[in-house]
């Protein structure tokens, strides 16, 4: 079964940093997308980056800039590095996997969309105070 576990949330005034982090475990493919999503209440689940096992890592338009995605494979870790926060970044902050075997793999969407994500975790609380 797999598992992942966010941390690293919690309050920060504006213009302040954050670095979440997300670890994985169970039973895994080499070849996956890993994620992060936020959900702000009353909005919908929003993609924020897609790191694929390949190390590539792509972002919508929207979330260009200060936020960056990065893995440590050795510690089947995902971290998001939050800068220059804003009172509107205040969410629930998610980490999603989609393992696929590599004889199907085909690399991963440029946009993260959360019905392609098999796996989350059970979110972590992010608070931007302005």
């Amino acid at each position: 079964e797999v598992q992942l576990v966010e941390s690293g949330g919690g309050s920060v005034q504006a213009g302040g940093s954050l670095r979440l982090s997300c670890t994985v475990s169970g039973h895994i493919y080499n070849t996956y997308c890993l994620a992060w999503f936020r959900q702000a209440p009353g909005k919908e689940r929003e993609g924020i980056a897609v790191i694929a096992s390949d190390g590539s890592s792509s972002y919508p338009d929207s979330m260009k800039g200060r936020f960056t995605i990065s893995q440590d494979s050795a510690k089947n870790t995902l971290y998001l590095q939050m800068n220059s926060l804003k009172a509107e970044d205040t969410a629930i902050y998610y980490c999603a996997a989609d393992f696929v075997p590599a004889n199907l793999w085909v690399g991963c969407p440029a946009v993260p969309v959360q019905y392609e994500y098999n796996f989350w975790g059970p979110g972590t609380q992010v608070t931007v105070s302005s």
